[in-house]
């Protein structure tokens, strides 16, 4: 029996509920049978230059989606180090799994950016990208996308970075858990 599962990728620093919101909704609306969380160790398209370690961002996912039976983790990219490119990582996946239909999860602004990813035309054979709406960009592309258009739910990753720097509260724009972990090891302080 094949299994349909969505890879979400990202750095997470930190995960957000807008992360596991996209990922719900994914889940529920192509009937799949789990979401996987996926930090990535370098993205070759990021600079990351402010956050935590690999070790902490992967606590932080795995306290995010704890109690959520669909989703899980997928550490990958973060065990091998270095740069990851999802070719590269769908081409390891899908012969690790071969009777595993994979989706990969992307906001529009990534859709946008799609003819610039490292063998993209050969990656479209491994995966189908499902394309989810972000606020400032379209879910245009010539490539064979799945397009779902969510609500916004605008919250970001480095928004989250900036309010903590400014000493202001992210309570309720990250899960409980994950909250109380960043308060307490004080992690994005300045």
């Amino acid at each position: 029996m094949t299994k349909r599962i969505a890879i979400l990728g990202g750095t997470f620093n930190p995960p957000h509920l807008g992360h596991l919101y996209i990922a719900e909704q994914v889940f529920e609306m192509l009937n799949l049978d789990e979401i996987r969380f996926m930090p990535n160790a370098v993205p070759p398209h990021k600079k990351v230059t402010e956050g935590i370690s690999d070790e902490n961002r992967v606590e932080l996912v795995r306290k995010a989606i704890e109690g959520n039976s669909h989703f899980k983790m997928e550490l990958y990219e973060i065990e091998k180090g270095g740069a990851s490119y999802t070719y590269d990582t769908m081409l390891e996946l899908t012969k690790r799994e071969p009777n595993t239909e994979f989706y990969f999860i992307i906001g529009a602004d990534m859709v946008e950016f799609l003819p610039k990813w490292y063998k993209i035309d050969r990656l479209m054979e491994l995966v189908t990208f499902i394309g989810v709406t972000r606020s400032g960009f379209q879910l245009n592309t010539d490539y064979p996308i799945k397009k779902l258009e969510l609500p916004l739910f605008d919250v970001s990753s480095s928004g989250i970075r900036a309010q903590i720097k400014a000493d202001k509260s992210v309570r309720y724009m990250v899960p409980d858990n994950v909250y109380y972990a960043i308060k307490e090891c004080r992690f994005y302080e300045s």
